[in-house]
């Protein structure tokens, strides 16, 4: 039986805010890691496939904060200078297992490296500020507290020769230099530019977010909400050039309305109807119902995976099964009207297909376990390069094995034409069942690709090669499908997320619920502001605008997360006292009649976000 089917890549890309966080150990690696072994292998592997004539189409998530460090200058230097400090790594790895000593030129890296170390050590996981340099210095000048000592471990390496880790250091050398290369000449050291350009020529759809990834459903009121995603928006459209139309919903993190104090307060979609999104996305059981999955129910791969290591996770009572699938769109309810009605707001929503994320996310069943990938969590003390493969399940660190490069080769192209086979698969037992053609979502964390499952970029080209030359599949961005396919059923979605347990419970715990009463303090003190200052001089203009940006850093929702899963939690309970003393000391200036511009305009050097913000975004609703 013939059948027709679509299918789309959703990549959500989204790091903490980490400008100015000190070299290493620092929080700014977090981008550095990312775009070396992520972003411009994407950029990469996407622009061949357009150069080859492919015929591909993928949505690529950028959340705002993201977004405004990927276009800063001074992080694209420091990422230059970290590119450079890891084929200088390499060069000493190649004298190193060749057994002969490290060139002077060429210091070796001690800063507490170890020779096995686990994923709360490693340094896009751990992200744990011992360094605290531009941006503490600054901090302490404005009269905050002074930086902490550092403290650093050193060692002695003795070299060795290791055949096999001096062909992979040579690997990694190449491996570097290329990215460099496609960088600088390549893509002129303009990543946002890089995924604008293929945006305009129609191969990726650019989804955006909040501005700062904050946790919806948990903020106290509805102002802050629309500042949250009008600042995205505006954001969105200064780096990309046009009006975004779909959303990610940070965390996939929804809640409906419902009455506080009386006062009805409206749902999420009522927010990205009133911005003009066309589509969102979900969990698959926020669509069907049912026990939590992927993500939502741990022993995944990543760092949601560490929730359930720290926690035992009370048992969720499961969603009510529904009749509804994950394979076409729903309309979102007008939640405000009730469960009862069934006019709809407007947004429609696509669900995450539960077989197809199992395979990428699983951390027991998917394909990052293969034992020929490499190893995530081992790294060498002399450079912290991964030489080793994954070799077993469950195994010891200090019995892995070496990688080899054209042995992960070999599983990638296995693995990639098995994950074409069962989306072909889906799609025709849909068709079969239903005689409708289907649609398959499969949504995942950009940086799981290249970085945590390094072989992953390989993968996703080698996916998109197979299902381009499916007559039966055709490959959507999301705001195409739902323009070809208009949803024509409504949903009530209740509320939900793709935590652990599918609820609030990793945002909203006993180490984090210290944070939300400041937060909503915040914002209703933000509201009160917009009130007080219709028509500000220019010098309450500034500090306004710059309390207002403290306030959008202050509810990103990475601070509760990284304490939840214990990965970060110095940078975290650092960084989330940082924008609140801000915001106050800022705030309180005003309060005194005394706006302090100079404080106001050095904190926006250190943050430089959102430079067209407007804190009348944050006026009340209600």
């Amino acid at each position: 039986m013939t059948y027709r089917g679509a299918f789309m890549f959703v990549l959500h890309s989204h790091l903490p805010y980490a400008r100015l966080a000190g070299r290493w150990p620092h929080g700014e690696e977090w981008i550095h890691e990312a775009a070396a072994e992520t972003y411009v292998p994407l950029l990469e592997t996407l622009y061949d496939l357009a150069e080859e004539g492919v015929p591909y189409k993928i949505n690529i998530g950028i959340t705002p904060i993201l977004a405004e460090q990927l276009a800063d200058p001074l992080i694209l230097q420091h990422f230059e200078d970290y590119l450079d400090d890891r084929i200088a790594a390499a060069r000493r790895d190649i004298l190193f297992f060749s057994g002969l000593p490290v060139d002077s030129e060429l210091p070796m890296r001690a800063e507490g490296r170890v020779v096995v170390t686990d994923e709360k050590q490693t340094a896009i996981d751990s992200r744990i500020v011992t360094e605290q340099r531009a941006a503490v210095e600054a901090e302490a000048e404005a009269g905050g507290n002074p930086p902490r000592p550092t403290v650093v471990t050193t060692y002695e390496p003795v070299p060795t020769a290791e055949p096999h880790l001096r062909y992979l250091a040579e690997w990694y050398k190449i491996h570097y230099e290329n990215v460099k290369r496609a960088f600088k000449n390549r893509f002129g050291r303009d990543i946002i530019g890089a995924f604008r350009q293929l945006q305009d020529d129609g191969y990726i759809e650019i989804v955006t977010s909040a501005a700062t990834h904050a946790y919806l459903p948990l903020l106290g009121r509805d102002s802050t909400i629309s500042a949250q995603i009008h600042t995205g928006k505006v954001s969105y459209q200064r780096l990309f050039g046009r009006h975004p139309r779909s959303f990610w919903l940070p965390e996939c993190a929804y809640r409906p309305a419902y009455y506080s104090r009386g006062h009805l307060r409206v749902g999420l979609e009522t927010f990205l109807a009133e911005q003009d999104f066309a589509v969102s996305f979900t969990e698959a059981q926020t669509i069907t119902g049912g026990q939590p999955i992927g993500m939502a129910a741990g022993d995944i791969v990543g760092p949601y995976g560490q929730i359930k290591r720290r926690y035992v996770i009370p048992a969720v009572n499961d969603m009510p099964k529904r009749d509804t699938t994950t394979f076409q769109a729903y309309f979102v309810s007008d939640s405000a009207a009730g469960d009862g009605a069934l006019h709809h707001s407007g947004v429609a929503i696509l669900g995450r297909n539960a077989a197809t994320g199992q395979q990428v996310w699983s951390a027991n069943l998917g394909y990052p376990g293969d034992f020929d990938y490499r190893e995530f969590h081992k790294k060498a003390g002399t450079s912290g390069f991964k030489y080793w493969r994954v070799t077993g399940a469950n195994l010891d660190l200090a019995l892995k094995d070496y990688y080899h490069p054209d042995w992960a080769a070999y599983k990638v192209e296995q693995h990639a034409e098995h994950f074409a086979h069962l989306v072909a698969d889906q799609l025709r037992e849909h068709y079969t069942e239903t005689g409708s053609p289907g649609v398959v979502v499969s949504s995942y964390d950009t940086e799981l690709f290249g970085h945590w499952w390094f072989e992953g970029v390989l993968w996703i080209e080698k996916v998109l090669r197979h299902l381009a030359a499916d007559p039966n599949i055709d490959l959507k961005t999301a705001s195409e499908y739902i323009e070809a396919e208009p949803p024509t059923s409504v949903l009530h979605i209740p509320e939900s997320s793709w935590g652990a347990g599918g609820n609030h419970f990793t945002w909203n715990n006993t180490d984090t619920r210290w944070m939300w009463e400041p937060i909503h303090e915040a914002e209703l003190r933000m509201e009160g502001l917009v009130i007080r200052y219709p028509d500000p001089t220019p010098d309450e203009c500034t500090v306004l605008n710059q309390i207002a940006r403290e306030a959008l850093l202050m509810q990103s929702s990475d601070w509760p997360f990284l304490v939840t899963t214990g990965q970060a939690r110095d940078y975290a309970v650092q960084r989330f006292n940082q924008h609140l003393e801000r915001f106050t000391k800022l705030a309180d200036s005003l309060d005194r009649k005394q706006p302090d511009v100079a404080l106001a305009e050095q904190y926006f050097e250190l943050d430089k976000i959102f430079p067209d913000i407007d804190y009348r975004w944050f006026r009340a609703r209600e």
